[in-house]
């Protein structure tokens, strides 16, 4: 570069320059022209400015944000009430900036800190061991009127046990289901429910106490605390007969009577090994499974080549040994059984 200046300023072309030091002339005349310029003058000492806050007023204003009477409150009402007051501190924007450094623009205020609710972990394997309850709503003749649906559950034959329809909720209503459903099919362990008034209600709590059966309850604000309710509410309106509105709350206990019987003797349910809910529940279906098994042994020797290499049957056709709700890992860390709450 120093070569091609020289050559210039001893009056060479800046063509031939160019060839004879292999530099571009637009190079050559951006770097001359760069240390011809005047040199830039040193950056002048940063200004504070006249209308910044000195760090006592700061800490003042901090202070002020952070006292029992404002912590509370956003900056735009503090703002507000000391104008009110004949007082003014520094601009919202400034307060905010105060906070924003001592990293306290969140939500400054006292907030209650909920205990962590236990999960509860329930198992059954035989049926009148844990029964789960809850309501549902069902659409009455005109918008906004409803019927509610007390529907309890056997979580290991998911037998439902007892339905009742009311005009409304309430835990007298509750007292008077379970109780007619005791006598029926006996009393059971375990109940389970989450945490709705009615299962929360005093009366509920007191006949469980008198008959000396525990109650569990979902956690606030999680369903799958609850599956087989949850489940078998699905299947209850997801069927291709549960009307859009029940004309009557007779019409909605006939149809609900109806829904129980079919549940309870015609429906086989994947979670119990394709058994309908009556077999498990008064112990028939062993033998049921026992008949399968002769059938497909049959139908095995008559076509073996249609069926696999093993003797064993479709693992959908097991029955469980085990029902849980909230089935915890294995020992070995392993992870737990798929739900068995599908309907």
């Amino acid at each position: 570069m120093t070569a091609h200046h020289a050559l210039t300023d001893a009056g060479v072309t800046t063509r031939t320059a160019t060839t004879l030091t292999s530099v571009t002339r637009s190079t050559a005349a951006r770097i001359k022209a760069r240390s011809l310029a005047p040199a830039r003058p040193a950056p002048a000492a940063a200004q504070v400015p006249a209308n910044k806050l000195t760090p006592d007023e700061r800490q003042a204003v901090l202070t002020l944000l952070d006292c029992d009477r404002f912590v509370d409150q956003a900056p735009l009402e503090v703002y507000a009430q000391l104008l009110d007051e004949g007082t003014y501190l520094c601009s919202v924007s400034t307060m905010y900036r105060i906070l924003r450094e001592n990293t306290q623009v969140t939500d400054r205020r006292r907030q209650a800190r909920h205990p962590a609710r236990v999960c509860p972990e329930l198992v059954a394997d035989a049926p009148r061991q844990v029964y789960t309850w809850d309501i549902t709503k069902l659409p009455g003749p005109v918008k906004g009127v409803y019927f509610d649906a007390y529907v309890m559950v056997d979580i290991y034959s998911r037998y439902i046990v007892g339905a009742h329809v009311q005009t409304r909720e309430s835990g007298a209503l509750a007292v008077e289901f379970m109780s007619e459903i005791f006598a029926v099919h006996g009393i059971p362990s375990v109940v389970h429910a989450d945490r709705g008034t009615s299962m929360t209600s005093k009366p509920v709590a007191a006949l469980l106490a008198d008959l000396e059966v525990t109650r569990s309850h979902s956690r606030p604000k999680v369903s799958n605390d609850n599956p087989y309710s949850e489940s078998l509410f699905k299947t209850l309106k997801y069927g291709p007969a549960f009307p859009d509105r029940f004309g009557s709350i007779h019409h909605a206990r006939q149809f609900m009577e109806t829904f129980v019987t079919w549940y309870n003797h015609d429906h086989r349910h994947s979670g119990i090994g394709l058994h309908t809910p009556a077999d498990v529940h008064f112990g028939l279906a062993a033998q049921k499974a026992a008949e399968r098994s002769d059938v497909l042994a049959e139908a095995r020797r008559a076509h073996p080549e249609r069926f696999g290499t093993t003797d064993r049957g479709p693992k959908i056709l097991d029955l469980p040994t085990e029902a849980w709700i909230n089935q915890p890992a294995a020992i070995d860390g392993t992870e737990p059984a798929a739900g068995q709450a599908a309907a």
